[in-house]
């Protein structure tokens, strides 16, 4: 299925008319306002700690670390152009493996001996400060956090998919290729220990904060809807179900009080999706009708969300003093129509069944209702990118009012890190820097090559990963064809 990308529309009119089409709430003004408007305005993130505009940017890893964990010479360019970005927030940067075990890639950074993390963060820490210094924004890094992870289920250290999943699931357990080894108990403790310790390294390499993640089916996420695990760490209960993550939470704040501690959640989820065989288009469609598992899902009908216990996990953040919460939805390896939305899927992906602009939709109300349920919480928003040339029209809305606290950028980021800067500065957006969401940022790392914007950005497009990826695409796009 074909829809019109947001970019076609050419005046404020045209795309509120087809968001009102949709019958979509999205905010949307008709003129940026620059530093003067709601995005230029400061906020209080901690206690004390001020940002000076309403730009975050999300975890952009590029699968493109060495073996050995470190970064190189493309890592430190993609924090580099963070730095650059004129974002007062930078949330992660990275999403840091807290063992080798626990990479989604071989090519992920990842927790192995603590000084030379250090070493290594705080090499990443000063890409941004120069970023910072090239625009002259002077040596303020602003506040940047370091996101903690394992990979759960979707690890693959070595390339060939090495899954540990925190519980059995029928569908996921299908999908991961290989026989199924759920973590126990005593590994996940093991687990906890080693992401205390990585929390240690990134607060001595100069990081504010820590993001303890819980989102797009990666372990911890995976443990918040872990009903069928029997234990301490899984079951009916919603108690149970969260003990790791209190566990975890109360560990690095006992160890590291003056470190901050945020969450990226997958707020909302719905059951797994697959290419549909009843089409030639491919579209998605549900992989099953009934779905036991996940955090956020309706259960009688697992296409839909339910926000019950996720409102119950945002005052659970609030009763942990965790007051910085970046939401995102669903999962980028079984329903990536929620989670990323895009006109192009990558190749392991499926069409839209529906215009992306309904997924972006979906974002924009969740973290409106966990806002207005939640106010003292400070809300980071996803989904952003497929709005494309209206991105800051509807950002500046949606902050207006208050729906959002600020607005997070992923993909865009790129292919156009100044995007935040020229937004303030009440500067046009250059139409090639746009992302129109290719999906090539994707693909690559599906097939074993760097992550990177090979359309829009001239560094990449000038790799050889780039020829190899367009055999990529003919070749699927011979294979739906037929």
């Amino acid at each position: 299925m074909k829809f019109k990308l947001p970019g076609s529309f050419r005046t404020p009119e045209d795309f509120r008319g087809r968001l009102e089409e949709l019958g979509l709430s999205v905010a949307l003004d008709d003129a940026c306002e620059g530093a003067e408007g709601p995005l230029g305005q400061p906020l209080e993130w901690a206690p004390g700690r001020h940002l000076a505009n309403r730009f975050a940017i999300h975890p952009m890893e590029g699968w493109d670390g060495t073996r050995d964990g470190s970064p190189s010479d493309l890592t430190l360019r993609r924090w580099r152009r963070f730095g650059r970005s004129g974002a007062a927030l930078i949330w992660g940067g990275e999403a840091y493996a807290v063992q080798a075990d626990g990479r989604a890639n071989p090519n992920q950074l990842f927790l192995d001996d603590e000084e030379k993390a250090v070493r290594e963060l705080g090499a990443l820490l000063d890409e941004i400060r120069q970023g910072r210094q090239e625009i002259g924004a002077g040596d303020d890094l602003g506040p940047v956090g370091l996101q903690l992870t394992h990979s759960g289920r979707w690890s693959r250290p070595d390339g060939p998919m090495a899954s540990r999943p925190a519980t059995r699931d029928e569908l996921l357990d299908a999908r991961a290729g290989a026989e199924v080894e759920v973590l126990t108990d005593d590994e996940l403790r093991h687990i906890q220990d080693r992401y205390v310790l990585a929390a240690r390294a990134a607060a001595r390499a100069g990081f504010e904060f820590v993001d303890v993640k819980a989102c797009h089916g990666y372990l911890l996420h995976e443990l918040l809807g872990a009903r069928q695990r029997p234990g301490p760490y899984g079951g009916p209960d919603f108690e149970d179900r969260t003990r790791f993550f209190v566990e975890l939470v109360e560990r690095i704040r006992a160890e590291l009080p003056e470190l901050e501690i945020g969450c990226r959640v997958s707020l909302a989820d719905v059951v797994p999706h697959q290419p549909s065989t009843d089409h030639e288009d491919r579209r998605g469609e549900p992989a099953a009708l009934s779905w036991r598992h996940g955090f956020g899902v309706n259960h009688d009908d697992p296409t839909r969300i339910d926000m019950e216990e996720p409102k119950r996990f945002l005052a659970l953040l609030e009763s942990l003093g965790v007051r910085l919460v970046n939401v995102t939805l669903g999962s980028p390896y079984y329903n990536p129509h929620l989670q990323r939305p895009a006109a192009y899927p990558p190749s392991d992906g499926y069409q839209p069944f529906a215009d992306p602009l309904v997924f972006v939709g979906a974002h924009l109300d969740i973290v409106r209702e966990a806002k207005a349920a939640h106010p003292d919480l400070v809300f980071v928003g996803t989904g952003y990118t497929y709005l494309m040339d209206w991105l800051p029209h509807v950002a500046q809305a949606e902050v207006r009012a208050g729906h959002v606290d600020l607005v997070g950028l992923g993909r865009m980021v790129l292919s156009y890190p100044e995007l935040p800067r020229d937004v303030l500065a009440g500067r046009p957006m250059p139409r090639k820097l746009i992302c129109r969401t290719f999906s090539d940022c994707t693909t690559a790392p599906r097939n074993g090559m760097v992550s990177g914007c090979y359309p829009l950005d001239p560094d990449y497009k000038d790799r050889p990963e780039r020829d190899r990826l367009e055999e990529i695409k003919r070749a699927l796009k011979e294979s739906n064809k037929a």
